[in-house]
């Protein structure tokens, strides 16, 4: 069985390990198609936040408790910087997770595309998981922000990190995007696939911005797989995070139904990208022309969020066994 995931952050890399528990056997492949809109330079270092989160996550070496992260993280390089009074003091980079970051700019200043650097840091960790960048090209979502001094736009990562998303969002920007391509090996996945699974990561600043990358939503409009989404709203709250602000910031009322509906269905909506929609047992949910099942999508232990895998691929139409 070959298994295509649109993956944002820390809530798409625990469901990679629900997924991966599920489909446990060499005869199953699971390609990510990661989110690289939060990537950005920090003191000099090209950082990729989704990535690494997944790769950590599915190796074994993420920081469980904060989700985010190296397990037995220390902070030294990031007390001296701040020492040296060197901004962003508000970025958290672990000494062990810089090591991660040096490799990759090592790598992407001697030429090698962001797909193979992924490759090779993957070499380490063997998630069991093919790790795809969604577009070896840069892009970066910018998020314009009502302040005092009126509107300016600002990184993803300053309104996510610094500001908590506290201040006001009037929309965002994904930086690059509409020049950018599909990294070697993200369509003939979703071409080839047997289902397409959308994380339950954030629908505006994750997935929203894989299918920005051109050629990405119209694959996944023709592949031949079952799509199916799951939510990452749960009683009208995010699952994770902050998605609630992004989600006010385009207009889109916090609700699994609206963010159904934001994605829309392929059959009856034009850009739609679903056939099925799980949302959580308890939530009522109407999305025209795509199957709405409710399930428990609390992502509690493991075997929760394989329970989670098997529905969604079940609604695709792939029978697990």
């Amino acid at each position: 069985m070959k298994v295509v995931v649109l993956v944002g952050g820390v809530g798409g890399a625990r469901f990679l390990v629900g997924l991966k528990s599920l489909l446990d056997g060499p005869e199953h492949e699971i390609t990510a198609v990661v989110n690289t809109g939060d990537d950005v330079w920090m003191h000099g270092l090209r950082i990729c936040p989704d990535l690494d989160t997944c790769m950590y996550t599915l190796g074994g070496g993420i920081d469980v408790e904060r989700g985010w992260g190296r397990a037995g993280e220390s902070w030294a390089v990031k007390e001296e910087l701040a020492a040296y009074g060197a901004d962003p003091t508000w970025f958290g980079l672990g000494d062990r997770d810089i090591a991660t970051h040096l490799v990759r700019t090592r790598m992407l200043r001697a030429g090698y595309p962001l797909s193979a650097v992924t490759e090779a840091l993957c070499h380490r960790w063997e998630p069991g998981v093919r790790l795809l960048p969604m577009s070896d090209d840069r892009v970066e979502t910018h998020v314009v922000v009502t302040t005092e001094e009126g509107e300016r736009a600002i990184h993803f990562q300053e309104w996510w990190v610094k500001h908590r998303a506290q201040l006001p969002a009037r929309s965002f920007a994904s930086v690059g995007v509409e020049t950018a391509t599909p990294a070697p090996g993200v369509l003939d996945a979703l071409q080839e696939a047997d289902a397409v699974l959308i994380a339950p990561s954030n629908p505006v600043v994750s997935v929203n911005t894989i299918l920005g990358v051109p050629g990405v939503r119209d694959a996944l409009r023709k592949t031949e797989a079952g799509v199916v989404g799951l939510s990452p709203i749960v009683g009208g709250k995010p699952l994770r995070g902050m998605a609630d602000a992004c989600l006010t910031a385009i207009g889109v009322e916090t609700s699994a139904e609206a963010v159904g509906r934001y994605y829309g269905s392929r059959r009856t909506s034009r850009g739609g990208v679903l056939d099925g929609w799980l949302v959580h047992t308890g939530d009522r949910c109407d999305v025209p022309g795509v199957a709405v099942r409710a399930v428990p999508l609390l992502m509690s232990d493991v075997d929760a969020t394989a329970a989670m895998a098997r529905a969604a691929l079940e609604l695709a139409g792939v029978d697990v066994g």
